[in-house]
């Protein structure tokens, strides 16, 4: 049996859109990571180079901008940017959404209607007037977009723990711990979380892919971060003028988000076949 069990295991680690999705991201991550000893320095200006194709010259791989800045290095140091939105956005939109779920679902009555109400007129207002309000008011960093991002993103873990809470609370093991006098911090710290995480793990791994790509669309709009700051969403901004003469100047940080986003979706379908064998796919 454990030999089985383990030969089962062994074959969802092993399957190809995990593989996939590890390596992008392992690659992507690492040449964030270390980008400081990898690449030289992002915001080195050198006239003389400026507009270099890819593949032209060694110490530019993949080319360089207006300014003769590499390419390779902006994008590899302006992917801290898009990192830290997307992990930190969701971690924050996890801690209050699920905090919020579980008092709704758990104990029912005004709590509940208080936080489904207040999550319907979040759900009304659309994200692109959220974000120009919220930047016409508090103005465009790095700081703010983490911010937008949880307020306008919280509901859905909210919603989703809410749905599950309302049947776990009526399950035998709830009940009994009730019956016994079991306290509520208890109960939903030890009981009710635990059965929570997989649908709220395979969300937060679509969401940080999600965040992404809005921090990278709200920087291209100037709604985003201090576009002297290197992002991937600013590079795309700054080489639209140059898309018919210089067409790396967009395309390499356009690719790293595509890449980056695929990784974490290819790791986010795993996860749900990993986690809910019931629903998985047959491939």
């Amino acid at each position: 049996m454990a030999s089985i069990l383990n030969s089962s295991s062994l074959r969802r680690f092993m399957s190809l859109e995990f593989i996939l999705g590890a390596v992008l991201l392992v690659v992507i991550v690492g040449a964030v990571v270390f980008s400081g000893w990898l690449f030289v320095d992002p915001s080195k200006i050198s006239l003389s180079a400026r507009l270099v194709p890819p593949l032209q010259n060694p110490a530019h791989l993949l080319g360089t901008d207006a300014l003769g800045r590499d390419i390779l290095a902006r994008v590899a140091n302006g992917g801290w940017i898009s990192l830290q939105v997307g992990v930190i956005s969701v971690v924050g939109s996890v801690v209050f959404g699920v905090g919020m779920g579980l008092v709704a679902g758990y104990y029912r009555g005004i709590w509940d209607v208080i936080v489904m109400r207040f999550a319907d007129v979040q759900l009304a207002l659309p994200f692109i007037l959220l974000a120009i309000t919220f930047v016409a008011i508090l103005g465009g960093s790095l700081t703010n977009t983490i911010i937008l991002l949880i307020v306008s993103q919280w509901v859905q873990y909210a919603r989703l723990v809410r749905a599950s809470v309302l049947s776990l609370r009526e399950r035998e093991f709830v009940l009994s711990a009730k019956a016994i006098g079991v306290a509520d911090r208890h109960i939903i710290l030890r009981h009710l979380l635990p059965n929570l995480l997989g649908p709220v793990i395979v969300l937060i791994t679509l969401n940080v892919a999600n965040n992404i790509l809005l921090e990278s669309s709200l920087t291209f709009l100037g709604l985003g971060v201090d576009p002297t700051i290197p992002s991937w969403g600013g590079m795309l901004a700054e080489g639209r003028t140059y898309l018919q003469t210089a067409w790396w100047i967009s395309v390499v940080p356009g690719m790293a988000i595509l890449l980056t986003v695929l990784g974490l979706n290819l790791i986010g379908d795993w996860l749900r076949d990993a986690l809910d064998p019931a629903g998985r796919t047959n491939r």
